[in-house]
């Protein structure tokens, strides 16, 4: 196992913080590493794996349009990518999209479109964009300059210029921040980065109004929220508004990758051919991929799983925080964070690991669990069966010390 390891560290740019497991297998919502131990996958790859490991629709469909055509040109039509643009547009608010491979792309081509837009309709000094701190779109340069987070940003400064930030959460600094220049107001439903942090529902509604009133452009990106992960298809729908644009990426492929920029007509009409592309947007195999994750999450049933295993995972953590140094449970469907009183989220994270669960700390005092749709109530209570054990081992230690 070691010769991997070292393998890694002789050739790949050490860009990761890795745990020291090779994983080799997976099914369900389980991952299996060299040595054939099994694991509960409550990280989905970062939220990406959300109807599990190796579906037999998910196989069956990339496949079969493997047997069929790995790639074209976006020069010519593939029905995949026809087909998967119409089932988005049909199950969501927008009227077209766009197909990249990654939300980063996504929420780039977000910031093109709203830009190119407000110049051609509002005047060219309309193109900044008000996004917030703590905020995660992407590691490009510019979404970088988007995230607000300075402690990403420093290492690659400067930062290109158009990115302004304010507090989640505070009405009033968003609306103090918008000037003559602002074109667009961009936030995610829930920060996943940044420590699942949510819009409370009358703030996420007060900017939908003051976008309307101020004529600017509403993004909100969806990258890790969207295809189900809340219990709702798209989280916007836990706040009963619409976006102008949405991002969509990780839980849309299954597993490949593929990102998604949706938007309403009028928008959408400001990209002329050559404006935007991708040498591999749209692809046929994850157009087929997706396609096959939307018909799984419908037909299984599992936007109301997810809401019901949700609520049995909350009750249960509520429970477990009276005997752990757990301050805070948020978070909606099976998106969750556990904000702790000390610094151990890492400590917490290998014990669980060691144990068969996994689970992902965001710094030292934060949790996350984005467990994949298809988990049962059975299941979700031996990973936390896990969980409190490794809490209160850590705790009794802590006393001991």
């Amino acid at each position: 196992m070691n010769d991997y390891f070292e393998r890694e560290a002789k050739f790949h740019m050490h860009t990761y913080g890795r745990l020291p497991i090779l994983f080799t297998r997976g099914e369900g919502p389980f991952l299996f590493d060299e040595d054939g131990k099994k694991y509960i996958d409550f990280l989905c790859g970062l939220g990406v794996t959300s109807v599990g490991h190796a579906h037999p629709k998910l196989v069956a469909a990339i496949k079969e349009q493997a047997e069929k055509l790995l790639h074209t040109s976006n020069i010519f039509y593939t029905s995949p990518q026809i087909d998967l643009a119409e089932k988005l547009v049909n199950i969501s608010f927008a009227d077209k999209v766009f197909f990249a491979n990654s939300g980063a792309e996504a929420n780039e081509g977000a910031v093109k479109l709203a830009r190119k837009y407000s110049k051609m309709h509002k005047g060219e000094e309309r193109y900044e964009i008000i996004t917030a701190l703590k905020s995660f779109h992407g590691r490009t340069m510019k979404m970088l300059a988007a995230t607000g987070q300075p402690d990403k940003q420093k290492p690659f400064e400067p930062m290109p210029i158009g990115f302004k930030h304010v507090p989640l959460n505070d009405f009033a600094a968003l609306k103090e921040m918008i000037s003559e220049k602002s074109c667009a107001i961009m936030l995610e439903a829930i920060q996943g980065e940044g420590g699942v942090n949510p819009c409370e529902k009358d703030y996420l509604k007060a900017v939908r109004s003051l976008c309307d009133e101020m004529d600017l452009i509403f993004i909100l990106d969806e990258v890790q929220t969207g295809i189900g992960r809340t219990g709702e298809l798209f989280a916007y729908e836990l706040y009963d508004i619409e976006p102008d644009i949405m991002t969509l990426a990780k839980g849309l492929g299954g597993g490949l990758p593929v990102g998604a920029l949706l938007a309403k007509e009028e928008l959408a009409a400001a990209f002329s051919p050559g404006d935007h592309g991708s040498t591999f947007g749209g692809n046929p195999v994850v157009c087929a991929a997706a396609l096959a994750v939307l018909d799984i999450i419908d037909k299984e049933g599992l936007l109301e799983s997810c809401k019901n295993i949700s609520f049995k995972i909350n009750e249960r953590l509520t429970e477990i925080s009276k005997v752990a140094p757990i301050t805070e449970i948020r978070g909606a469907g099976l998106m969750i964070g556990l904000e702790l009183s000390k610094p151990i989220a890492k400590g917490v994270v290998n014990a669980c690991l060691e144990r068969g669960l996994i689970i992902n700390a965001i710094g030292d005092t934060t949790l996350r669990f984005l467990p994949p749709l298809i988990i049962d109530e059975g299941l979700a209570n031996e990973a936390l069966d896990i969980f409190e054990d490794v809490m209160k081992n850590l705790s009794e230690e802590e006393k001991a010390n």
